[in-house]
C-alpha cells in the first residue's frame, strides 16, 4: 500500500467533504487521517489516503480533477510506530499577540520537540479587554527528555501564559 499525504485548499461549498471522499473510496483508497477546517469561507484539509499501487494513478488523476479545488499530492514514509515516540498533549491559553505562535515553536524545537498537530485560535474575552489565544498542541519528544522541561521553557515566555498537560 501506498500512503498519500493530500493538501486541498479551495472555496468552501456544502457537499465538498462528500466529493472528495467519494472520490476516494471510488477509485479503491482509505481515507486513514484527516483534519478538515472552514477558514474565511475557505476549505482547507489534510487528508492521508491509503492506496494499492494499481489504482495510484487513476486516484491522484481523478483528485486533481476534483473542480475548484486545489489538490497537492505527496507520497508519505512509513516512519517509526507511533507507540514508541512520546508525546505530549498541551492545552495552551494566555493573551493573543503577534509572533506567539513563533515564540511557542521556537522554544518546542530549541527543547528538540517537534510538533505534530496544532489547532488554535482567537476569541474575544469581554472582560479583558484583549483577545485570548488558546491552542492545542500535540509534540513529540526526543528520547530520554522530561516533559517538564518543555512546560517550564513555554512557561518561561510571558507570566500571561498558561500550559496545561493532558493526558493522551
Amino acid at each position: 500500500m501506498k500512503q498519500l499525504v493530500l493538501t486541498l485548499i479551495g472555496k468552501d461549498r456544502p457537499g465538498l467533504v462528500e466529493e472528495i471522499s467519494a472520490t476516494i473510496f471510488q477509485h479503491h483508497g482509505n481515507w486513514a487521517t484527516s483534519n478538515l477546517s472552514h477558514l474565511a469561507g475557505q476549505f482547507a484539509g489534510i487528508i492521508l489516503v491509503e492506496v494499492a499501487e494499481e489504482h495510484l494513478q487513476t486516484l491522484q488523476d481523478a483528485l486533481h480533477a476534483l473542480p475548484e479545488l486545489e489538490v497537492r499530492i505527496e507520497h508519505g514514509e512509513h516512519s517509526q510506530p507511533e507507540s514508541q515516540i512520546e508525546k505530549l498533549n498541551l492545552v495552551i491559553t494566555g493573551n493573543d499577540r503577534p509572533g506567539i505562535i513563533q515564540e511557542l515553536s521556537s522554544v518546542i524545537r530549541h527543547k528538540g520537540a517537534n510538533i505534530t498537530h496544532l489547532n488554535s485560535r482567537q476569541q474575544s474575552a469581554p472582560n479583558w479587554g484583549l483577545p485570548i489565544f488558546s491552542a492545542f498542541a500535540t509534540v513529540s519528544l526526543p528520547p530520554g527528555m522530561d516533559k517538564e522541561h518543555v512546560v517550564d521553557a513555554l512557561e518561561a515566555i510571558t507570566s500571561d501564559l498558561i500550559v496545561d498537560v493532558e493526558p493522551d
